[in-house]
């Protein structure tokens, strides 16, 4: 197959008030770490989004910017063609990012003492939404077994009380890397149904799906469920443009939506930016060749690293993906602590990982790797991490 476009070519991200690159000191507290943390890319965003910026600033005027059909009819047509899923022009609505749009649903359908369930291990940001609001966190942890994580929902209908207002879910999941079922889905969106629980589906990573998984939007599912779920979605994990701040939330309940609004609205956040609003439709409306071959570099990558392991370090075990570009790995057999195990990726092997006891119930004894990256940078911090074992097996 010819390619069209180039993953391999080493970006210099240095001093470029990058977090990845730029800010690994200040969070490992090391200086010259090899950054394979955070979720982006080391990839530039599709040439075809970045044409459309650059007709932007040689325009040279950045004024206040309104969402038109355009912006519209590109979510639209990008949710049927990659999920199946009909969306209506007045479902949609602004947020500047997923994590944003959680604690505005939060804002809107809680109230101090209401409960709200994670799935743990899970994107840490959830528990900082949640924490220090007077609202409580309600776990319902996930089961490891045989290498891979599924949903406790047994455990979690026990939990379940008339306190419980939200479930923050996590589709496709971050960090585990799982792509749930439309079955698994099904039984939990009727749980919720149930229940009277508010669904708020963080689908930032839909578009990362390997060969083999499907990514199943839950509200479309079913009227029911669609009535009482509100789906975040972007373009920035998928075309590498989070620092272009744009997401849309997906609400087909009127009530529901008009609630999330007035907190928008409240905080006078409903303008966006110029930039992210080009750049998501010109993603959705140009972008889906760029992430075919992006999709198949990745899932090399996941290949490549998955026989580096087993070949030069079978302590270490990938937790194979069906979804994301941020899998975790299991360091188990390592016997380390989380604190332990951090220090050891950061003095020992020079590397900076996701530590996972970050993400909570679960989490301990695993690493989040982001494997989006030159193949040339994944082989450098996987051999980084053979020569720390090494050393560790002469101890």
């Amino acid at each position: 197959m010819t390619r069209r476009y180039d993953f391999d070519t080493v970006i210099d991200r240095s001093n470029t008030i990058c977090k990845k690159w730029d800010g690994v000191e200040e969070k490992f507290g090391a200086p010259d770490l090899h950054a394979m943390w955070v979720a982006d890319m080391d990839f530039k965003a599709p040439p075809e989004v970045i044409e459309v910026l650059r007709q932007r600033v040689d325009h040279g005027i950045f004024g206040y910017t309104g969402r038109f059909d355009p912006y519209h009819e590109s979510v639209i047509n990008w949710m049927k063609k990659r999920h199946g899923w009909e969306v209506k022009k007045e479902w949609l609505c602004h947020s500047p990012g997923v994590v944003p749009a959680l604690s505005m649903a939060l804002l809107a359908f809680t109230q101090p003492g209401d409960k709200v369930i994670i799935q743990p291990p899970v994107y840490y940001p959830f528990f900082d939404v949640i924490g220090g609001r007077g609202r409580t966190i309600l776990e319902n942890p996930l089961i490891f077994e045989n290498g891979h994580f599924s949903m406790d929902l047994d455990d979690l209908e026990k939990k379940i009380d008339p306190s419980v207002k939200v479930i923050f879910l996590c589709s496709p999941h971050n960090p585990v890397g799982r792509v749930w079922t439309g079955e698994e889905l099904e039984r939990l969106g009727r749980i919720c149904v149930k229940n009277d629980i508010l669904i708020v589906s963080d689908e930032i990573h839909s578009d990362i799906v390997f060969k083999g998984s499907k990514h199943v939007p839950l509200a479309s599912l079913s009227e029911e469920f669609a009535s009482r779920t509100m789906t975040c979605i972007s373009p920035s994990k998928t075309f590498n443009i989070a620092g272009l701040e744009t997401a849309v939330v997906i609400i087909p309940d009127r009530r529901i939506r008009e609630n999330y609004q007035r907190v928008i609205d409240f905080l006078h956040i409903n303008g966006g930016n110029v930039f992210g609003t080009l750049a998501l439709e010109a993603s959705y409306n140009f972008g889906e060749p760029w992430l075919e071959e992006l999709l198949l570099y990745l899932e090399d990558n996941l290949n490549f690293m998955d026989d580096f392991l087993k070949r030069k370090i079978p302590e270490i075990n990938l937790v194979r993906p069906e979804g994301t570009y941020i899998p975790l790995i299991d360091c188990r057999t390592l016997s380390m602590t989380g604190p332990e195990l951090q220090n050891f990726f950061i003095n020992e092997a020079g590397i900076a990982l996701d530590g996972g006891d970050w993400f909570g119930t679960g989490g301990e004894g695993f690493a989040r790797i982001n494997i989006a990256t030159p193949r040339k940078l994944l082989e450098e911090g996987l051999v980084r991490l053979e020569k720390s074992i090494l050393k560790l097996r002469t101890k």
